[in-house]
């Protein structure tokens, strides 16, 4: 496992890094629809929504990218998490609450038909990519990474 795993983190910061860049590439060149789609949650003051609408989509991609790349691979995994557990949580506290809203997760969102909602399917695939992401927090070494840090490697343990 141990020879593997370099290889398994290669294809989990590729695959993290490639949803986060997309995600926010098809929300940046619509701030329109991605201010609205922050303010369907109707969690945050709509100053503040719209300010999330419009930053978001470039801290995705700057993420998604460095995790391409394999520079700041644990921090970028970080941010990666912590905004799929605040996505996990805004997700289901509209759910909750009955608003019947796109995630917006990939671009348009906002309010849609109570038919057209979505909120399991999208809380579990923001699971999977919340796991990738604690997956590289704990094994940010990885195949093909611009950034070769030694001290973020793994130290042998007594008797390897």
């Amino acid at each position: 496992m141990k020879k593997a795993q370099p290889w398994i983190g290669l294809l989990v910061r590729l695959g993290l890094g490639g949803v986060l860049l997309y995600a926010g590439y098809l929300k940046a060149f619509t701030p329109d629809k991605s201010m609205m789609a922050v303010r369907a949650y109707e969690l945050l003051p709509i100053w503040l929504a719209n300010a999330f609408g419009i930053i978001l989509p470039w801290l995705e991609m700057g993420a998604g990218l460095l995790l391409i790349v394999g520079v700041a691979v644990r921090y970028a995994a970080i941010f990666g998490s912590v905004l799929m557990v605040a996505f996990i949580i805004a997700i289901a506290q509209a759910w909750a609450r009955g608003l019947s809203i796109d995630c917006g997760c990939f671009g348009d969102g906002g309010a849609v038909d109570p038919s057209e909602t979505k909120y399991l399917q999208s809380i579990l695939r923001d699971i999977g990519f919340a796991l990738l992401g604690f997956y590289l927090i704990r094994y940010p070494v990885t195949k093909f990474a611009l950034e070769k840090n030694k001290s973020l490697q793994q130290k042998p343990t007594p008797g390897e």
